[in-house]
């Protein structure tokens, strides 16, 4: 596996940018905690936004889907995260009997974000579920159950520990990912069922596993700033190689240059 790791630099400091300019909306899920609902969020990606010297503000699913535009009046930048399978109706297919855990209310807020974030060229990073909502959102269409409907594929949802690295990945030179990860291959942990099929309009595949599930995509053209993979790079900042805290100092860098 080709290895050209760069070197690193330091988190962005807090006093070279005010806090608007380092402000994140990052999406987040709702869960039934007996008889009370909660909304949810793993903590690994405050962890990996803070160490990127930026700021997270946790949307949750929510009713108005008019409050996009308000919500991204007060950040930067927004991160799609990981979670449930997105409704397939939005992308005009049958439901699968493997898809679980949808959230039409979480759906339609992140969906109404990507559609802002594209006509106010918001940077995106969005991540495992968020490449998936973001491929949906602009059109595309996901493969609902990669185990049953692609066969001879590899064990993208697999049962290890979440900081574990499970395939190789390989990444268009040139590319977005590319040039935050600092190679054209790695290896990364991997807990999805589902994964990009058709695309979206206006996007490009830029990463691949080796039995041709996608792993990244980007948006074409340099108008708008949109790094999506299907990996959980929040899980891996504390890894020895730096290709996953490249991703988030790489978003950090858009934000406040």
């Amino acid at each position: 596996m080709q290895n050209n790791n760069v070197g690193e630099r330091s988190p962005l400091s807090p006093a070279r940018k005010p806090i608007s300019a380092r402000t994140v909306a990052v999406t987040a899920g709702i869960r039934q905690d007996g008889d009370t609902t909660r909304v949810r969020l793993t903590a690994a990606y405050v962890t990996a936004l803070e160490a990127a010297g930026l700021v997270p503000l946790i949307i949750p699913p929510l009713t108005d889907k008019g409050a996009a535009a308000a919500i991204l009046d007060s950040v930067a930048g927004l991160m799609l995260t990981g979670g449930g399978d997105i409704d397939p109706a939005r992308y005009g297919e049958r439901r699968h009997e493997k898809v679980s855990n949808v959230n039409v209310a979480r759906d339609a807020t992140e969906v109404a974000l990507v559609e802002e974030a594209r006509r106010r060229r918001t940077p995106v990073l969005a991540i495992c579920r968020g490449i998936q909502v973001l491929n949906v959102a602009l059109g595309g269409t996901l493969v609902q159950d990669i185990p049953s409907q692609c066969p001879g594929a590899l064990a993208h949802d697999e049962d290890t520990p979440r900081n574990s690295r499970s395939h190789d990945i390989s990444v268009e030179p040139g590319s977005l990912i590319a040039n935050a990860i600092g190679t054209g291959s790695c290896s990364v942990n991997s807990f999805h069922h589902q994964s990009v099929k058709g695309l979206g309009e206006g996007l490009k595949v830029t990463a691949r596993s080796p039995d041709g599930v996608i792993e990244g995509i980007e948006a074409e053209g340099e108008d708008w700033w949109v790094l999506a993979v299907q990996w959980h790079p929040e899980e891996m900042t504390d890894s020895a190689e730096p290709w996953d805290r490249g991703l988030f100092r790489a978003f950090a860098e858009k934000l406040t240059a």
